[in-house]
């Protein structure tokens, strides 16, 4: 409509949205003061004539009472326009206990969601925090903070509010519930099945609200079942053309399903609509230029993250990821450190402890065993939430440190009986990697079938997939000496970059194919994988401690 996002909708401007959008009817509200007190007046009018379809009036003794007298008028207007009384006492809650009895707190809420509607998580999060100051039983407001925490990446506080939010449950509607319980099976208990339930039972009840689909779509890509979060991301386009997030889950998954040209055409969607500056549509964009070799854009995206809230440091993170898939570690470690400061300088420790676990993993993988003990200690130091535990255990587990790993892994299962992603992707993962330390490969490989199902997911705490159960399956088969099915593991690697995207794993698995041909007698093939490894890192550390392994193994192939 050509008119500003801060705009106030006027009686005219939302009989033209109402048309605009084919409605039959707009709901019009007034609030006048009478002496001490309030009236609250409602009128529903048809989009198309104008005419009036039904109207309720409530009165509020004092300003504290308002709500009440809008809950009153809600009810009574329901029934004017037809719903029938099963309907109404079936999906009716007094205002004060599906919101807040607080009027103070309702408008904190509610300029939270605008703000995070347009301006990001960080920017929204005093406003919810606020509102729950306000009134501490307002489950709405414990939701939404926890869902700001969540795509923060600080899981422990995420946690600790959607578990508030689902105690109070009984305090909110219908629609409001299905959306608490969802978010509390993915991130709390970690049940995505079962959280997949409630938001499809949602998405039924309520066929008009995209917010069902866009977690349904981050649901699947959890998963790695790309082809349905792409389904439910585009019917929550639909519905709500201007979603950032949906745009990021449809993003995410076309690079899953390497599927670059729709995801480049998303991209251009989502700039259109003037939301392309959200973290998680940035972060995306930034990693289709990576699948695309886009170094402009690449350059684009760093730039515009620097000093901007809420994505700065995962950009900085995400370069550190690039430059070791490039072999560049020192490059690596500064911008890690860099992450890892700029999240505290936000208040984001558990963020920061996050970037310092990557390291730490990052570390080990490329054979650096100290400094990823070095850096996991102080990840663990700084906060051991679930996210933060998950990262460390790996790491010490790939750098030989078994007794510690193994203290974590069971502390992870302990905490995590139920979540469906700990349970058949990290823990999997984890342990085979205790077992490999004891060369136990058969014990290794068996454990991993657990995580076959879920292996080409994207679970938590990463956006990317790291497909570590792959990764694990074929270092086994290579030091069981079976090179061709070490081949078949490390291929499926190669084959699915857009999941895998700028993770290191994505480089070394050239390297490991080509361990895998040479072990399986096929020097040709070993060959042409090493010298995709060293294309890949042409511009890496000279002196970095894989690299010199790989030209001492490719020398010596005839």
């Amino acid at each position: 409509m050509n008119r500003s996002p801060n705009e106030h909708i006027t009686q005219e401007a939302a009989r033209e949205i109402c048309l605009r959008t084919s409605s039959k009817a707009m709901l019009v509200g007034s609030l006048a003061s009478l002496g001490s007190h309030y009236i609250v007046e409602l009128k529903a009018l048809n989009c198309q004539t104008g005419d009036s379809l039904g109207s309720a009036e409530g009165e509020a003794e004092s300003r504290e009472k308002v709500l009440r007298a809008l809950g009153e008028a809600t009810t009574v207007l329901r029934g004017k326009l037809g719903e029938s009384l099963a309907s109404v006492q079936k999906f009716d809650k007094p205002l004060a206990e599906a919101t807040t009895s607080s009027l103070e707190a309702l408008q904190a809420y509610t300029q939270g969601l605008k703000t995070q509607g347009t301006n990001g998580d960080v920017e929204a999060l005093p406003f919810h925090k606020r509102a729950v100051e306000l009134d501490a039983n307002f489950a709405q407001a414990y939701r939404a903070l926890g869902t700001v925490y969540a795509n923060l990446n600080q899981a422990s506080l995420a946690t600790m509010n959607l578990r508030k939010a689902y105690e109070l449950r009984n305090r909110v509607s219908e629609r409001e519930r299905f959306h608490i319980e969802g978010l509390y099976y993915v991130f709390v208990t970690g049940e995505v099945e079962k959280s997949n339930a409630i938001f499809t039972q949602w998405a039924r009840a309520y066929p008009g609200d995209d917010i069902a689909h866009i977690n349904l779509a981050n649901n699947f890509n959890l998963l790695g079942q790309y082809d349905k979060a792409a389904v439910e991301s585009r019917e929550a386009l639909r519905l709500a053309h201007d979603s950032s997030i949906a745009y990021g889950n449809l993003i995410q998954s076309y690079l899953a399903l390497n599927r670059t040209d729709e995801a480049k055409a998303t991209v251009d969607q989502a700039t259109a609509y003037k939301i392309i500056d959200d973290p998680l549509v940035r972060q995306v964009t930034y990693y289709l230029a990576f699948l695309t070799g886009d170094a402009a854009e690449l350059q684009r995206q760093a730039a515009w993250a620097m000093g901007s809230a809420g994505g700065e440091d995962i950009l900085i993170s995400d370069q550190s990821d690039t430059s070791a898939y490039h072999g560049r570690l020192r490059e690596a470690r500064t911008l890690s450190q860099h992450a890892v400061e700029v999240a505290k300088r936000a208040d984001a420790k558990e963020e920061a402890a996050v970037w310092q676990a990557n390291a730490a993993l990052r570390e080990a993988e490329l054979g650096y065993p100290v400094e990823a003990r070095k850096n996991t200690t102080v990840a663990l130091a700084s906060l051991q939430g679930r996210d933060v535990a998950v990262l460390a255990a790996l790491a010490l587990a790939r750098s030989g440190d078994t007794a510690e790993a193994q203290k974590l892994a069971d502390k992870l299962d302990k905490e995590n009986p139920l979540s469906t992603l700990i349970q058949s992707y990290w823990l999997p993962t984890i342990r085979a990697a205790l077992e490999l330390n004891q060369g136990n490969t058969e014990r290794a490989i068996a454990l991993l079938e657990a995580s076959s199902a879920y292996e080409q997911g994207e679970p938590t705490p990463f956006v990317l997939g790291t497909m570590y159960p792959v990764y694990m399956r074929g270092e086994a088969y290579l030091k069981a000496g079976q090179g061709r099915q070490a081949a078949v593991e490390f291929q499926k690697i190669l084959d699915h970059r857009g999941i895998v995207l700028n993770f290191p794993l994505g480089a070394l698995a050239h390297l490991q194919l080509g361990r895998a041909y040479r072990v399986a007698g096929d020097t040709a093939k070993a060959r042409s994988a090493y010298q995709d490894f060293f294309a890949t890192w042409k511009d890496a550390d000279p002196d970095i401690h894989i690299l010199k392994e790989a030209k001492v193994e490719y020398d010596k192939l005839k």
